[in-house]
């Protein structure tokens, strides 16, 4: 009987090892981040995150706690092949999830969950790149090899060793078994672990989330996953109090109103962050042509991403509905039916609609969602001709402006066309000469922004030449901003600030600049007033950003929490912490944020 306990002890340490190293792995692996720690902030997440760990641990323990309590009518060769085989599947299962989890935090901000799983059937591997992939692999092979070496010279020949036990003592290892239950827990209330038993820090997220067990967080993650809710009573208002946040009256037109029915233009570039815009306070030389641009037309200059993906961008700008925090709508096409949509809007009012994509629409569930929002058209990556797919994401942007270029000479007018781009995608390969130097990935990836604003200027150079120039209005801006040039923690609001410009020959006023905070659902309702179309009621979260009056703020959400701004008050909250993290400015705003996350949860929710 000791034997056993004696290898059930060596296997539980052999676990909480691998997690540890992992851990460890982990603040390695992000070191540009980790180094700029404290050695108290780096010594609490490896010990606070014992816990995780212990938990973990006592899952992957339990069943060769059954097969101990089996072995006790079985030979000793059974216990041994059957726990060896169930140790090197948790083991290459826990290897994938941890090394697959260094790469994702560097890209989202936080630890491994369900949401990988969410674009299992796109392209998402393309994103990233073959060195990194190699490097990857070999940090897993390394991981796995050393520990499934561990297991097999130490631990699996102990079984061969052990001495029978008497068929009473298969309840002991039953009981033994049932008692994983308290690590598995770990606490003797009603509150089972969850991860904000690792969450010390009051004000940075990355020492937080280094405690986290990425392998407990995702299978954590995947057996919610499949009712996504969110809480009910997170915030208590009084219904009102939204209706006040987001009221507004009459309108400023920055557009030529004679104009019946101008076509409108919508291009959103991907992952374009004000980080590199020069006139927003970004970096020079990287957006030259869109430099040149600002002062022909309308540049907004504090305005803000919802979330931090596509497929969130695309919805918050073209439905008004704000991104969720750990899920996106898209991917519900029960739900995304309940959504309202601009294009469908702009259909009622007599204007031809249609979508150009490079990529393939089905990616993240972007087909349903656009045939959902009633585009007349649809072009992808399959009406290219294949030798132009030359890149892991599709087609070069320089191709993709040039057919929408013809496209525009033959379509129906008044129109409303929306492109968007995928060549400042990871891994941002572009079909350019390089300009900016560097093989590091934010050399990379400027590299692959001035390529897309090369060819935006191009475009906008043609189209003046075009006779629908004239009535038309461009709306450039992003589907959502970025962590690179200068890599900063998800919450900060720099990674969700983007550039919102409005060209054009309906421009009455170029070169004006609006300061007024606004998001990306406040597009809909704008645009819409633009037009002299009625603003419409049910864009819930949109706001006239040209109103007379209102409330001029943004609010953008992350992983685990959510941002709001105004020009008078800043404060981000975190669910995990269930508190803010920060806050400054007027405290009379500090519960505007919680109101439209809670009226955006009561929302989804009756979806």
């Amino acid at each position: 009987m000791r034997d056993r306990l004696q290898f059930f002890g060596l296997l539980a340490l052999f676990w909480m090892s691998f997690f540890s190293i992992s851990r460890i792995l982990f603040l390695l692996y992000l070191f540009p981040q980790s180094r700029l720690l404290s050695f108290t902030e780096i010594t609490m997440p490896l010990l606070l995150g014992l816990r995780m760990d212990a938990a973990m641990t006592g899952y992957w323990l339990l069943l060769p706690g059954l097969i101990f309590v089996a072995s006790a009518f079985l030979p000793n060769r059974f216990t041994y092949i059957t726990t060896g085989i169930l140790t090197t599947i948790l083991l290459l299962i826990s290897t994938l999830i941890v090394v697959t989890d260094l790469e994702l935090y560097k890209h989202w901000g936080f630890r491994i969950n369900s949401t990988p799983l969410m674009y299992m059937e796109s392209e998402a591997v393309s994103s990233v790149n073959t060195v990194v992939l190699i490097g990857l692999l070999i940090v897993f092979v390394l991981l796995f090899g050393f520990f499934l070496f561990v297991y097999s010279r130490w631990l699996g020949p102990r079984l061969l060793a052990l001495s029978p036990i008497g068929k009473k003592r298969s309840l002991t290892w039953f009981l033994i078994t049932g008692a994983l239950i308290i690590p598995i827990r770990s606490s003797f209330t009603v509150a089972p672990l969850n991860t904000g038993v690792v969450y010390f820090h009051k004000t940075k997220s990355f020492p937080n989330h280094a405690g986290i067990n990425p392998v407990w967080n995702f299978f954590r993650s995947v057996s919610k996953s499949k009712a996504v809710k969110y809480p009910g009573d997170f915030y208590k208002f009084d219904n009102s109090a939204f209706d006040t946040l987001m009221q507004t009256a009459g309108s400023q037109f920055a557009i030529d109103t004679t104009i019946q029915k101008p076509n409108v233009l919508l291009i959103i570039l991907e992952g374009f962050t004000s980080k590199i815009i020069e006139p927003l306070g970004g970096l020079p030389e990287i957006t030259p042509q869109f430099n040149s641009l600002v002062g022909e037309g309308i540049l907004f200059e504090n305005f803000y991403a919802s979330g931090d993906r596509t497929d969130k961008g695309l919805v918050s700008i073209l439905s008004a509905y704000p991104a969720q925090p750990r899920t996106s709508i898209i991917k519900f096409p029960e739900k995304t039916q309940r959504l309202s949509f601009l294009s469908k809007e702009l259909v009622h009012a007599g204007y031809a609609t249609s979508f150009i994509y490079g990529g393939d629409v089905g990616f993240a569930n972007m087909e349903s969602y656009l045939t959902l929002a009633g585009f007349g058209s649809v072009t992808d990556e399959d009406a290219f001709d294949s030798d132009l797919n030359d890149s892991k994401w599709g087609v070069a942007d320089h191709y993709v402006f040039g057919r929408m270029l013809e496209e525009l000479d033959t379509t129906t007018t008044p129109f409303f066309k929306v492109m968007l781009s995928l060549s400042s995608h990871e891994p941002f390969e572009v079909p350019m000469e390089t300009v900016i130097k560097g093989n590091d990935e934010g050399s990379m990836y400027l590299n692959s922004c001035y390529y897309t604003d090369k060819s935006l200027g191009q475009f906008i150079q043609q189209a003046k030449q075009k006779p629908w120039w004239k009535n038309t209005l461009i709306i450039i801006t992003a589907d959502h901003g970025h962590r690179f040039p200068d890599v900063q923690e998800l919450k900060d609001k720099s990674r969700f600030k983007i550039p919102m410009l409005w060209l054009g020959g309906v421009i009455t006023y170029p070169g004006q600049r609006i300061k007024t905070f606004a998001g990306q659902p406040d597009m809909a309702n704008t645009l819409l007033a633009q037009l002299q179309i009625q603003p419409q009621s049910q864009f819930t979260f949109s706001k006239n950003i040209l109103a007379h009056s209102s409330n001029p703020f943004a609010v953008y959400v992350f992983n685990n929490g959510f941002g709001y701004i105004s020009a008078t008050h800043e404060s981000i909250y975190d669910f995990d912490l269930k508190n803010y993290v920060s806050h400054s400015g007027n405290e009379n705003e500090l519960t505007n944020g919680k109101i439209y996350i809670q009226t955006l949860f009561n929302d989804y929710n009756q979806k």
